[in-house]
């Protein structure tokens, strides 16, 4: 569809520019007079993939299949849905809401992608086919906003995804703090024995083989060990690199990524907080959603994407096909042997009481408070580990080539 340029003024006065979608000219003027626009100036765009800034600071949308190509934050769709919540609340008409939250958004794709979700809601789209159109909001997120519309809770039910997105992004910060500073220790690790053996290790190397004493056995395996990787490097980088393009490739594939899953959760320490991570996701997943008025088959369908685990996954998959025979959703969880008794017994009690989504909400905060806790303990366990680890390396490489010396001295004394 066309994408014109136009400049006028609002009906108070204001000079205004923008961008706006239309089949043709026409369509185009008529849908700003129905804004309340006067046009001074209009004309179709003949870029293609650029955004411009208005004085308003509204994004000119040219083209806008080139952003969809690329993902929003979900930081970003956070703060937007809590904004456009609070509008919704205020009692704001929706397209007016989204027109306001449209100017103040500082984030150019998602200001394009929420301008066109407005020209679809204005043309007489429902929210939600308008946000399934763009292609940058997933099934939870369009589900949940379809799930409000028809039961005239829009705002309401937007306050909970906003609410799901802030703790799901709160979490995988949670996560991935497990691994920046391991990841940093282990680079610097690196970083100090690669100067060692590029700098260090050839100039003493040298110098204990112009003596030409016999050298202990461990000093002659650091001395080859630093040959080999000064000569090459190349092909250990190279095997490195295939190691993991091989890893990717087998994972990439449904039994390798199941293999790798259930390793994963045998694992002793990892596979405690992967479990768990899952099943807080899963279980705010599922809540948000019954919450929100979704089906729970439709709902369990969704969640199972959540998890990022096939093990745990299958056992969503198993409990459904269980839903949708008459069973009770607990029972087949149980049998699956993946989830825990105080998750199991907490959506038993729910089941009973008809609060299964406010059960399976408390289930996630406490899971995401464990979540905190093991993190905190596996950090501050790491943390010495990798001290000692770093240090262990220096120290036998220093004794390697410095004991002989210390020996060939005290020899010539």
């Amino acid at each position: 569809m066309p994408v014109y340029i136009y400049k006028g003024m609002t009906s108070a006065g204001k000079a205004t520019k923008g961008s706006v979608t239309a089949e043709s000219m026409a369509s185009a003027r008529a849908r700003m007079r129905r804004e309340g626009l006067f046009l001074t100036d209009i004309s179709e765009s003949k870029e293609d993939d650029v955004t411009r800034k208005t004085d308003e600071g509204e994004g000119s949308r040219i083209n806008i299949e080139f952003h969809l190509r690329r993902k929003i934050p979900m930081l970003e769709n956070a703060i937007a849905t809590r904004q456009l919540a609070t509008l919704v609340n205020a009692g704001i008409p929706l397209v007016e809401a989204l027109t306001a939250l449209v100017q103040q958004i500082e984030h150019a794709r998602l200001r394009s992608v929420l301008a066109n979700v407005r020209d679809k809601v204005n043309e007489g789209s429902t929210l939600a086919d308008a946000l399934e159109g763009t292609q940058q909001f997933d099934t939870l997120y369009v589900s949940m906003v379809r799930a409000g519309e028809a039961g005239g809770a829009l705002g309401v039910v937007l306050e909970r995804v906003a609410d799901y997105m802030e703790s799901a992004v709160s979490l995988s910060n949670k996560v991935t703090s497990i691994m920046v500073y391991p990841a940093v220790m282990l680079g610097f690790s690196a970083l100090v024995v690669a100067v060692l053996v590029t700098f260090v290790l050839p100039q003493i190397t040298g110098l204990l083989e112009s003596l030409g004493q016999e050298l202990p056995w461990y000093t002659r395996f650091i001395i080859a060990l630093s040959d080999v990787m000064r000569e090459y490097w190349w092909a250990i980088l190279g095997g490195g690199a295939a190691f993991i393009a091989a890893f990717r490739s087998i994972i990439a594939t449904e039994r390798g990524r199941a293999a790798y899953d259930r390793a994963i959760l045998k694992t002793p320490i990892l596979g405690r907080i992967t479990r768990v991570v899952a099943i807080a996701r899963f279980s705010r997943t599922l809540g948000t959603l019954l919450n929100s008025g979704v089906g729970i088959v439709q709902a369990l369908d969704i969640s199972r994407h959540v998890a990022k685990n096939q093990v745990i996954g299958e056992a969503i998959v198993q409990a459904r096909r269980s839903v949708l025979e008459g069973a009770t959703l607990a029972a087949p969880l149980r049998a699956s042997g993946q989830f825990p008794p105080m998750v199991l017994t907490m959506i038993e009690v729910g089941e009973r009481g008809g609060e299964v989504d406010t059960m399976l909400m408390r289930v996630a905060d406490t899971y995401d408070e464990q979540v905190e806790n093991s993190i905190t303990r596996l950090t501050s366990l790491l943390e010495p580990l990798l001290i000692l680890l770093m240090v262990g390396i220096v120290l036998v490489i220093i004794l390697a080539t410095l004991l002989p010396l210390l020996d060939i001295t005290s020899s010539m004394a």
